[in-house]
């Protein structure tokens, strides 16, 4: 058989020309966003206030597999798509492990993770409809980094919100999005009502996900010519990340290689719905079975210990309400989280999967994390986004139990992008200075009990 090669790539004409929609083939689709005023779900006249039409369309659209890719953004996507798919023959060397280890990588462009893939998706559709700008929300930075990206590409304006610890550890993150001509603001900030609010009430806080997401909607609302446009949870982000799942599978399909097991981190779900889209697709269809895993921070748990229930999907409860695993939106990750994945919530599709048992979720603490980033950098020669290295941690977990019990077993992660950025994190981890905190479940209580009370 065919060595397979360190690095397999595509050509740049088997870029999908379509993205998946999984929804397609779920037997039990997520469930609707709800309006929070009517408690009924939201109709695309109502989502157009706050979305482009056309992505209101995509978050709607829960029955057509496959939507066409437009040309504009299929040109984007070859500055630097097709992205690689690794094998890691380095790594499964140094784990002395029986199992073949491939790796999806999403950092070889400068917003350094997978999250250009819908930013530039979401950009066009503004630009399409003859808006001037467009808001949004950054946690670790990654998404509003993308966003400046796209909005600089296509000549929109890019406003956002960034969360304030986030802002403050990540100041280089903050200054590429500058430079690509974004408005960064720390969140929660005095600039919106909802930030002084949250202020007023939390002055100390270091901010949320959820905070800057009502931040950057009520800009949105506020301002004529703009539209919000989120990075992750959304439906519509998690068909434009479909990209990294279609490419991963032309490529092992090119030499024959079936994963058994697929990893991936989650926050929002952007990155793991993505990658794991069309294999998903053919487990729910019955053509072929794989293991999904889905990991998390130990210190933001919303699948492993969060509730299945409607929640607001930003902390001012301005946004829809979204069924999901969640944590409270009026959740606040622990300030000495450094490894992203700081969202409340989880995304509506994988949520319907994973409370269907079609996937596991685990936790894992940073510190642990950070010990695998650093041996894989280290073997690899790559410096993995935090994000990334929640999956790199449980590939290594597996590939070390296929040690133990002798299994050849093939496993696939997404790289999600680089940590370039992330120096003030990996420095804490060297000197020691990092610890790792997990919610007691009186902590995350409050945040439970105040989950909206939804009718019948």
């Amino acid at each position: 058989m065919e060595k397979i090669p360190y690095k397999i790539y595509l050509s740049e004409n088997e870029i999908p020309k379509q993205w998946y929609n999984v929804r397609a083939d779920m037997k039990n689709k997520p469930a609707p966003l709800l309006n929070p005023g009517t408690q009924k779900p939201m109709t695309l006249e109502e989502l157009s206030g706050v979305f482009c039409t056309e992505l209101a369309k995509q978050e709607l659209d829960d029955t057509t597999p496959y939507i066409d890719i437009p040309q504009e953004i299929r040109d984007f996507y070859k500055m630097y798509r097709p992205a690689p798919l690794v094998r890691a023959y380095c790594l499964e060397k140094e784990l002395d492990t029986p199992a073949k280890i491939y790796y999806k990588f999403e950092g070889n462009n400068t917003s350094g993770s997978h999250k250009l893939n819908s930013a530039i998706a979401q950009a066009y559709y503004a630009k399409e409809q003859g808006l001037k700008g467009v808001t949004t929300e950054t946690g670790a930075g990654q998404w509003g980094t993308a966003l400046s990206m796209a909005c600089a590409y296509l000549g929109l304006d890019c406003k956002v919100y960034m969360v304030k610890c986030s802002y403050e550890q990540k100041p280089f993150r903050r200054e590429v999005m500058r430079t690509y001509g974004a408005d960064v603001t720390p969140s929660p900030s005095s600039t919106t009502e909802v930030g002084r609010k949250i202020l007023a009430e939390h002055p100390d806080t270091t901010g949320s996900l959820g905070c800057a997401i009502s931040e950057a909607v009520e800009t949105a609302v506020k301002s004529e010519g703009y539209r919000y446009v989120l990075g992750s949870v959304l439906s519509q982000v998690l068909l434009h990340q479909s990209v990294i799942g279609l490419e991963a599978k032309a490529a092992l399909d090119k030499y024959g290689v079936k994963p058994d097991i697929i990893i991936g981190c989650a926050g929002g779900g952007s990155n793991l719905g993505g990658l794991i889209s069309p294999f998903m697709g053919e487990k729910l269809r019955g053509e072929a079975d794989y293991e999904f895993i889905a990991v998390e921070p130990a210190s933001c748990p919303s699948l492993t210990r969060g509730r299945y229930a409607y929640d607001f999907c930003d902390t001012g409860m301005v946004c829809p309400l979204a069924k999901m695993y969640t944590l409270g939106s009026s959740f606040i990750p622990s300030a000495n989280h450094a490894g992203g994945l700081r969202y409340h919530g989880m995304s509506s599709v994988l949520s319907q999967l994973y409370d269907d048992g079609l996937m596991s979720a685990r936790s894992v603490e940073q510190t642990s994390v950070f010990e695998a980033a650093e041996k894989f950098a280290r073997i690899e020669g790559i410096l993995p986004a935090p994000e990334s290295s929640h999956a790199i941690r449980v590939a290594i977990d597996e590939a070390l139990k296929c040690k133990e019990t002798g299994e050849e077993k093939t496993i696939l992660f997404g790289l999600t992008g680089t940590g370039y950025f992330d120096m003030v994190a990996y420095q804490r981890f060297n000197d020691g200075e990092m610890s790792d905190y997990i919610p007691t479940d009186e902590d995350l209580k409050a945040g439970l009990d105040a989950l909206p009370k939804i009718n019948a």
